[in-house]
């Protein structure tokens, strides 16, 4: 009799506090926009960030609110752009995300090929390194190595090659920008994903001082601009760079051309 009793008494209250959640529940719930979820499924989500909102759901709470600018999604581009004009039921005015860009280590100067200043043994970080005189590369615009950029990538885009360049696969990259903000050089810059070209060198110094500490950098003899007009190369001050919006028919015959070998192939 006690253990029946006990049993009812249970049974009672576990009543009493369910519906008392149920009732909680639609008290208190907070209202969702469904627009929200479906952009949420037509976002890449990466979660890069590039947008400036915490991940792609913020992005898209942000744009179901009205709270956003439609087209913040460089890994998205042109298609996300226009599907969540869709699903707001906007125009798409074009602006925003448009042509596919990529990340691009401007700098092949390897352990082999550039000069030290001194011999770096602390965190293996490129920021932190950066700290000590600008890092232990002696051309303080290149690449210091240490792989700050391939920590933040969220794709696996950046990786090193044989001869220990950092190097961004194209098809990989989603252009979040994430390797740009980490490295302290600047020396990761974005370039047209139709880009067949890109100059691998990022120095500002004259050809002279280039010549002493990097033998594949930029020497800024405009031979590239000269002598192939329709390369896209031009070259302002000492640093050669291509203008992708350009006639680059002869991007092929500048790269060969080049003393130093600083044109190569982007992809």
């Amino acid at each position: 009799m006690n253990i029946l009793f006990a049993f009812l008494i249970i049974a009672t209250l576990s009543l009493i506090l369910g519906l008392g959640l149920a009732f909680a529940a639609k008290k208190f719930a907070v209202e969702t926009d469904e627009r929200a979820d479906e952009i949420l499924a037509v976002l890449p989500g990466a979660n890069c960030g590039a947008c400036g909102f915490p991940g792609c759901s913020g992005y898209a709470n942000a744009l179901s609110a009205g709270t956003a600018e439609n087209g913040l999604c460089p890994p998205g581009g042109v298609k996300v752009r226009e599907l969540v004009a869709s699903i707001l039921g906007v125009a798409s005015d074009g602006g925003g995300a448009g042509e596919k860009m990529v990340a691009f280590v401007h700098c092949r100067g390897n352990n082999e090929l550039t000069k030290r200043d001194f011999v770096y043994e602390g965190i293996e970080d490129c920021n932190a390194a950066h700290l000590i005189h600008q890092g232990d590369v002696a051309c303080k615009y290149g690449c210091l190595h240490l792989g700050s950029c391939i920590k933040v990538c969220p794709t696996q885009a950046i990786s090193r090659d044989d001869l220990g360049n950092v190097v961004v696969d194209p098809e990989l990259c989603i252009g979040c920008l994430k390797c740009t903000l980490v490295c302290p050089t600047q020396v990761i810059k974005m370039i047209p994903y139709r880009g067949s070209h890109a100059i691998a060198c990022n120095s500002l110094d004259s050809g002279g001082v280039v010549r002493k500490i990097c033998s594949v950098g930029c020497i800024g003899c405009k031979i590239c601009e000269r002598k192939y007009p329709e390369s896209g190369c031009v070259v302002p001050n000492f640093l050669a760079t291509i203008d992708y919006s350009r006639e680059m028919a002869q991007i092929g015959e500048a790269a060969e051309a080049c003393p130093t070998k600083c044109i190569v192939k982007a992809r």
